[in-house]
């Protein structure tokens, strides 16, 4: 019976051992910064947003100065001219959230363009990424890039390097 018992758990644990996951750690903001039409595509979005924000910019200036004008001349006005100068800040301000909303909103320009120029390339990475996984038979593969998902990972699991050969670089 004793020696029953201890087979059973030695094959038990045999199971265990013979089932366990296989995993990887990767750092996706490291590959991603080593692939050259990440840097390129990332420089293009900077410079399409500095451009768009001098646009705003430039905008709220010319309301800034409206405002101030009107201010200014807001004591002399008639009624009728007051709320014709009033409607038209009004709408300029309007026009000037819009705008922003449109470049730099939820699902705006700026969106649009980020997955026109890079999703393309996080696509590719991906795909190394999963044919790494097949290749080395990996049960999971964790990204440690953002710092949440994982707390601690041993520099050995490590396989960043590995998807950079995958995508030809390095």
């Amino acid at each position: 019976m004793k020696k029953l018992l201890i087979i059973s758990i030695a094959l038990l644990s045999f199971c265990f051992v013979g089932t366990a996951q296989r995993y990887a750690v990767i750092d996706s903001k490291y590959i991603l910064d080593k692939v050259p039409e990440y840097k390129q595509a990332q420089a293009k979005l900077d410079s399409i947003s500095v451009q768009w924000q001098k646009e705003i910019d430039y905008k709220q200036s010319q309301l800034d100065s409206m405002l101030k004008s009107y201010d200014a001349e807001q004591v002399m006005l008639s009624d009728e001219l007051k709320q014709k100068r009033e409607d038209e800040l009004y709408n300029r301000q309007k026009a000037l959230r819009d705008l922003q909303k449109k470049r730099f909103g939820f699902e705006g320009d700026l969106f649009k363009k980020r997955q026109e120029l890079i999703k393309p390339i996080q696509d590719r990475v991906y795909s190394a990424i999963q044919k790494l996984a097949v290749e080395k038979s990996f049960d999971f593969i964790l990204d440690k890039s953002e710092g949440i998902t994982v707390i601690f990972a041993d520099p050995k699991l490590d396989r960043s390097d590995d998807v950079l050969k995958n995508l030809g670089i390095k």
